[in-house]
């Protein structure tokens, strides 16, 4: 593996953040930290526990992982269009790089990103809401994977996108939604059985809950169901990334 070229792409990726820190950091923490006040302190003090857990420590694992979708769509979607639009992806092609090293280079950059973020937003909630982790390593475990499963996904949107605003038509009008109806601010258990039916459904359930379970030991579905399910998304978007390069979908004119 060109491990020169991986660094190069990555270092160029990550340095990009440090230019838009308000972006890509201050402005996700501050958005969060809105719901931990608004939703934690405000409206959880006045609501039960869910399991046994205050609802304000329970929505925690929801809102972080909510910002660790959209950001890791965003950052790895914008990161292959801008070569895309500025026509430097020609450049990138014709190297002595192969797709994996690609990949790993900007899909890389894009999860460091995002779980970088997750774990401000995670030591921020401390101020809000007093929580415990009740198995650490499985909860960077799943922070990790999560990241890079949706790093991946968004680098095939910025390779399928073809202008700015298609950039943000899946975080906004597919990904946003799925995570308000994932059990984000709420058990599925508290829905009608039909309700709970089709939930299961929706792929967003299955990274909550097993986040949530790393922080409480509780959750909606099976653990090892939401680990086995995040890598079953992972290899659909894995792929999907494959036959994108092998056919030059939107790569090469």
């Amino acid at each position: 593996m060109n491990l020169y070229a991986v660094k190069a792409i990555y270092h160029f990726e990550l340095a990009r953040t440090w230019r838009t820190l308000m972006q890509s950091i201050a402005s996700p923490v501050i958005s969060t930290s809105l719901y931990f006040v608004v939703f934690g302190s405000a409206i959880g003090s006045r609501m039960g526990t869910i399991d046994g857990v205050s609802y304000g420590a329970f929505i925690i694992p929801g809102l972080i992982m909510l910002s660790l979708l959209t950001e890791s769509i965003s950052n790895a979607s914008f990161g292959i269009y801008m070569p895309k639009f500025s026509g430097t992806i020609y450049e990138v092609l014709s190297a002595p790089i192969s797709v994996v090293e690609i990949v790993a280079g900007y899909v890389g950059a894009a999860a460091t990103k995002s779980i970088i973020l997750g774990l401000i937003i995670l030591a921020t909630a401390r101020i809000f809401v007093p929580y415990e982790i009740a198995h650490p390593f499985l909860m960077v475990s799943f922070l990790v994977l999560t990241a890079v499963t949706f790093s991946l996904f968004g680098f095939a949107i910025g390779v399928w996108a073809d202008g700015f605003e298609k950039l943000q038509i899946v975080p906004m009008l597919v990904v946003m939604p799925l995570t308000f109806l994932g059990g984000s601010f709420y058990s599925i258990s508290m829905l009608p059985p039909v309700w709970q039916t089709i939930t299961l459904f929706n792929p967003v359930v299955y990274l909550v809950s097993g986040f949530r379970w790393s922080f409480y030991g509780v959750s909606d579905v099976g653990i090892g169901i939401s680990i086995a399910m995040t890598f079953a998304f992972m290899a659909l978007c894995l792929g999907l990334i494959v036959w994108m390069f092998r056919t030059g979908y939107k790569l090469k004119a």
